[in-house]
């Protein structure tokens, strides 16, 4: 069941339309002259999300909609409301060449590939540092939450493996109620525009007869753990019944336990922020020539490489609007010409597209100098 909700964000004074589906990356809606009586304030801010293509959506009828908004609205205080006293009046309209930018922005978005919430998940849960913070129901102080942050590793369900000792309050407040979740946040983790997710489920001692074998997926994630050998430490396991995801500011949603289960961690993420890192140290300007020819007239002045996949590149922007002073920051998706397999097919698509984007910058500066040359004359 995909459920759709409305998340409603104001920032620098300009509130911005979400659409929330479950599976679904949030994609940010930005109205156009046809569904506005009158144009937006300019400042208008971009998606912070990396959006699937979302052409295959189910279509729903009026009352499915309705049905699946009130399931929503249990799921959702209804958006963020962060409008205060500061906010400026009389703020400029938005430009019509503005206005084009951004529908040529969501346009570009929306046909970016992605891997989708369950590889993106999956993804997370297997290459992070492997440390989270266990939710646990307290047994000393009934009724409160204790928060604990423990050693994992996930197994090829992505089941969290943990290893326990007898004498640590979340082992006695599992014995006693096995309800537990585990936040996990990404390797990258610096903010609220980073990934993070929630595992909901029971957290059960393992079967004697299983304990090598999570012994070696705990020890490969964790090869410093010499307490693995100490007599009062028991392996435990969390079987997942509810993942909570959040990918960024606006993109957000809940993931079946069976599509978790199904899905395949992307292997090219396990070294894309090696690549990221060395495109943000030695070629941003590759970067943000890579934007300016996939989405001409954005006009972004920095460019971070935040992850990279098999499928793309998630990249940190900053710009300042046409006829416009306030700036803006936010999260977009870069796909690659073809799917990435192996380590050395990242370098050459990469090199690809510097490529081509360094044709583009030549060719666009070229064309400026011959209509300034006849107004010389």
């Amino acid at each position: 069941m995909r459920i759709v909700a409305t998340l409603t964000l104001t920032i620098i004074g300009h509130a911005t339309a979400f659409t929330i589906p479950t599976y679904k990356p949030i994609i940010h809606t930005i109205a156009t002259p046809t569904a506005l009586s009158s144009p937006p304030s300019s400042s208008q801010l971009f998606s912070t999300s990396t959006p699937e293509d979302t052409n295959n959506n189910d279509e729903t009828t009026t009352e499915e909609t309705t049905t699946k908004t009130s399931k929503a609205e249990k799921m959702s205080t209804g958006g963020h409301d962060v409008r205060n006293a500061s906010t400026p009046k009389g703020m400029p309209q938005i430009s019509e060449e503005e206005m084009a930018i951004q529908k040529q922005f969501m346009i570009h978005q929306k046909s970016a590939k992605t891997l989708g919430f369950p590889v993106d998940v999956r993804t997370l849960v297997e290459y992070n540092h492997g440390f989270a913070v266990l939710c646990t129901n307290s047994k000393s102080n009934e009724g409160y939450p204790s928060g604990s942050v423990v050693a994992f590793a996930p197994d090829a369900d992505g089941r969290p493996i943990f290893l326990f000792s007898k004498i640590s309050p979340h082992t006695q407040n599992v014995k006693k109620d096995k309800r537990s979740s585990l936040v996990i946040a990404s390797k990258e983790f610096k903010g609220p525009s980073d990934g993070r997710v929630s595992l909901m489920g029971t957290t059960s001692i393992v079967p004697p007869d299983e304990s090598e074998a999570v012994k070696a997926l705990y020890m490969a994630k964790h090869p410093g753990a010499f307490w693995a050998g100490f007599g009062d430490f028991k392996w435990y396991r969390m079987e997942v019944e509810e993942i909570n995801f959040v990918g960024g500011f606006a993109r957000a949603g809940a993931i079946a336990a069976d599509k978790y289960k199904e899905a395949k961690p992307d292997i090219i993420s396990e070294i894309g922020m090696q690549v990221a890192s060395h495109m943000n140290d030695d070629h941003q300007s590759s970067t943000i020539a890579m934007v300016e020819q996939q989405i001409p007239g954005l006009g972004v002045s920095e460019a971070l490489i935040t992850s990279v996949d098999s499928l793309g590149m998630s990249v940190k922007v900053a710009r300042t609007p046409k006829a416009g002073d306030q700036p803006q920051q936010f999260k977009l998706r870069l796909s690659f010409p073809r799917p990435a397999v192996e380590r050395k097919d990242v370098k050459g698509l990469i090199v690809q597209m510097s490529r081509e984007a360094a044709m583009f910058m030549a060719a666009k500066e070229a064309a400026k100098e011959e209509e300034v040359a006849p107004a010389a004359e």
